[in-house]
């Protein structure tokens, strides 16, 4: 809604010069008024949309003290999970490809994927953007090996980067899955979330040579040139809060 409103906004539009930048900033700001509008005030809200990383800008323009919390994995063991799920459901044509040229074979599949208008290409671009962005103090990433081995003292860290007070989580009871969803997507399963946190091994279903290649592009783990805060096994982790 938010791109809508701005494209309608934009210079392509004859009656542009209609808007000072102080009523683009109030209808913006109007829009999470009254889409939230039903919540007691005060209440905490967070937007999952991962499309917030290429925005922090705006989110700048429209709100004092935003947070973001940015879920983070080895890129090469991300494609093996969409690959594990393409392999585990042959039967079944998922639409985050978009043609048989695409689904053909692991090579093009994890080549679809990776580019940057793509689910994971344009998330690692969003990512990379905001990590290395002038508002990157405002973003925390948690890396998944660790938040799977250490969930409460993960969430800790998480309380504290967002200046609560922390709530008692049950790792062993968790709940999550969106059926209808993957299902429209044709990737049944996509969103399922275990009802137990834990970290497991496996071994990877890519070739060598795919897996070498995502690999090596995990930025996070480096430090240099972000302010972000990052919880992370390999980086010279930065203080939180």
């Amino acid at each position: 809604m938010c791109n809508a409103l701005l494209n309608v906004m934009g210079t392509k539009n004859e009656f542009a010069t209609s808007f000072t930048d102080g009523q683009k900033k109030s209808l913006l700001t109007g829009i999470f008024d009254n889409y939230y509008h039903h919540l007691p005030p005060g209440t905490i809200i967070f937007d999952s949309n991962r499309s917030w990383c290429s925005r922090l800008a705006l989110l700048n323009q429209l709100f004092i003290d935003f947070k973001m919390i940015c879920c983070v994995r080895n890129v090469a063991w991300i494609m093996d999970s969409f690959e594990r799920l393409v392999q585990k459901h042959p039967l079944v044509y998922s639409r985050i490809f978009n043609d048989d040229g695409e689904r053909g074979t692991v090579y093009s599949r994890t080549e679809a994927l990776a580019h940057h208008t793509r689910t994971v290409g344009f998330s690692l671009a969003a990512l990379r953007e905001a990590y290395y962005g002038p508002y990157s103090s405002s973003l925390l990433l948690i890396d998944y090996e660790l938040l799977a081995r250490f969930p409460q003292k993960c969430m800790l860290l998480v309380y504290d980067f967002l200046g609560e007070e922390p709530f008692e989580h049950d790792p062993e009871n968790v709940a999550f899955e969106e059926a209808d969803f993957d299902a429209h997507m044709g990737v049944p399963g996509m969103h399922k979330v275990r009802s137990t946190i834990t970290y497991t091994e496996r071994p990877t279903l890519l070739p060598p040579d795919i897996f070498e290649k995502y690999d090596k592009i995990n930025f996070w783990t480096r430090p240099e040139g972000t302010a972000a805060n990052v919880i992370s096994v390999s980086a010279k982790e930065k203080p939180v809060g």
